[in-house]
């Protein structure tokens, strides 16, 4: 049974990534074959490295490896594409971690750490690269499921708008409003840039609540 799917356009060619309830994780790559030709499915890599369900899995950003969650404990980082002469590749890194059922697993938009949700009403956050574990964040009572990092997006300009002086008043009023409305915009904006600056992390539990992180 398929457990996890994710799905991505790799060299103008659509692959998708697939956990499987037997522990299995499979990269399929779609061929539009030549003029004619039927389309087709080509496998590029299958790796077995969990004992129990395949529960989450992502693609990271730079779409060069992907990394999988399981009912076990571990968290393990696999190549998206075959070894040299179309051999199968080992898994990158196989991780160990001693919390069984983390699930939901996702990359941060920048691609250096990603977070699942733990069963022990934990989330827990690693780096990408040496996928060491940075972070444990504790305060839901229930188990947790899910988890979403806020994709940042550039090119956000700032807003032009200018303040109602509103109704008339005495000239000394005005020109300290005048003095103080660019301070007062000028905090409001810091604050929004720094929402939207922010990689906020979310996390979903059993407990029916939602927590909202600022981390790294």
């Amino acid at each position: 049974m398929v457990m996890a799917l994710a799905m991505f356009h790799q060299a103008m060619q659509l692959t998708v990534v697939a956990g499987y309830e037997s522990g299995h994780t499979i990269v399929l790559q779609h061929s539009n074959g030549s003029a004619g030709a039927k389309s087709t499915w080509r496998r590029l890599c299958v790796f077995q490295p969990h004992s129990q369900p395949v529960l989450s899995l992502d693609i990271s950003p730079s779409k060069t490896f992907y990394c999988t969650s399981s009912a076990d404990a571990v968290i393990a980082k696999h190549p998206l594409l075959p070894g040299p002469h179309g051999s199968v590749p080992d898994p990158l890194n196989i991780l160990h971690t001693n919390h069984s059922g983390q699930q939901g697993l996702k990359f941060r938009s920048d691609g250096t750490i990603f977070a699942t949700a733990g069963w022990d009403s934990k989330i827990r956050v690693y780096a990408a690269g040496s996928m060491k574990e940075l972070a444990v964040l504790k305060w839901h009572t229930a188990g947790c499921y899910a988890v979403a990092f806020a994709e940042l997006h550039g090119g956000e300009t700032k807003s032009s708008e200018t303040a109602d002086p509103g109704p008339a008043i005495g000239a000394n009023e005005i020109a300290r409003t005048q003095r103080e409305q660019p301070l007062i915009r000028a905090v409001e904006q810091r604050r929004i840039d720094r929402v939207k600056s922010t990689h906020w992390l979310a996390a979903g539990s059993k407990d029916g609540k939602v927590s909202l992180w600022d981390i790294y």
